[in-house]
């Protein structure tokens, strides 16, 4: 089966959904869209660039945490 079967499986189901399933899917969309963003942002923030200056600072931080020692 190629892609394109696949891919053209799913376009053509998504052109032939009523208007109701086509804005429910938009909403579906865009609340993932703002909870990985969300998520980023609280829980994965870029500690790195914010404790250390240099590369080198940030290349030993990981290396000690990944060695332990």
């Amino acid at each position: 089966m190629k892609i394109t079967t696949i891919i053209d499986f799913y376009l053509d189901g998504f052109k032939n959904l009523s208007p109701t399933g086509k804005k429910l899917w938009i909403i579906i969309a865009l609340k993932i869209c703002i909870f990985f963003v969300v998520v980023k942002l609280l829980f994965f923030p870029d500690v790195l660039h914010t404790r250390y200056k240099t590369d080198k600072q940030r290349a030993d931080f990981v290396l000690e945490n990944l060695t332990g020692g």
